[in-house]
């Protein structure tokens, strides 16, 4: 995360905790909580579907195309399943 040492306004990661283990992957979703509660936005991409219920808001692509924007919590909802892995599979098997 040498990336929010000098406080920037926004960070973008890519895919940052691919290829690490689960202890340190869930210290660097602490350390991006630690860089958002200090006013620095981070956009986060991710293939690991329970990483997006670690964030405020999550965009789902389908085919290249935004095919969902919003919370978690109102994926969940919208999409009637009890996580947004379900709603990936939702949205990409074309079932909504």
């Amino acid at each position: 995360m040498v990336a929010i040492f000098h406080e920037p306004k926004i960070v973008f990661l890519d895919e940052p905790t691919g290829g690490v283990d689960p202890v340190t992957r869930r210290q660097f979703w602490d350390l991006i909580y630690d860089a958002a509660q200090r006013g620095i936005t981070i956009f986060v991409t991710t293939h690991y579907m329970d990483e997006a219920e670690y964030c405020d808001r999550v965009t789902i692509m389908v085919d290249g195309r935004i095919e969902a924007l919003d919370t978690p919590t109102n994926l969940k909802k919208q999409f009637g399943v009890a996580s947004i892995d379900e709603v990936f599979y939702t949205l990409a098997r074309g079932k909504h």
